[in-house]
């Protein structure tokens, strides 16, 4: 049985192979997402946590991997990127719970 992630896989994303079947989206999507990381109002090494914490609230484990490293080389912690990973629970965590009350309401309405 293969494990559906596998490190490798991140090298076809860094390389370019999965692009290769749509360039022009592929390079569309690149011309985008360079300049995202690249210095503005946040400097890179921001940028890299917090990409940490959204890469673990879309569960994405090739972009946990990738921005883990990114994070450590920009001079992160353990404890500083795993405080970034349990503000994403809280915000999931918050998000999940908020729409609660969407089904409180529903309850209300149909009262069955």
């Amino acid at each position: 049985m293969r494990d559906y992630f596998e490190r490798k896989d991140l090298e076809d994303f860094n390389n370019g192979k999965i692009g290769e079947s749509g360039k022009e989206l592929w390079d569309s999507f690149l011309k985008y997402y360079g300049p995202v990381f690249e210095e503005g109002a946040l400097t890179t090494r921001e940028k890299n946590l917090i990409a940490l914490a959204v890469a673990h609230a879309v569960s994405c484990p090739y972009c946990i991997e990738a921005y883990t490293v990114a994070s450590l080389e920009s001079g992160y912690t353990k404890e500083q990127m795993m405080e970034a990973v349990h503000v994403a629970s809280a915000i999931t965590g918050g998000a999940t719970l908020a729409h609660g009350i969407q089904m409180s309401k529903i309850v209300d309405e149909l009262e069955i």
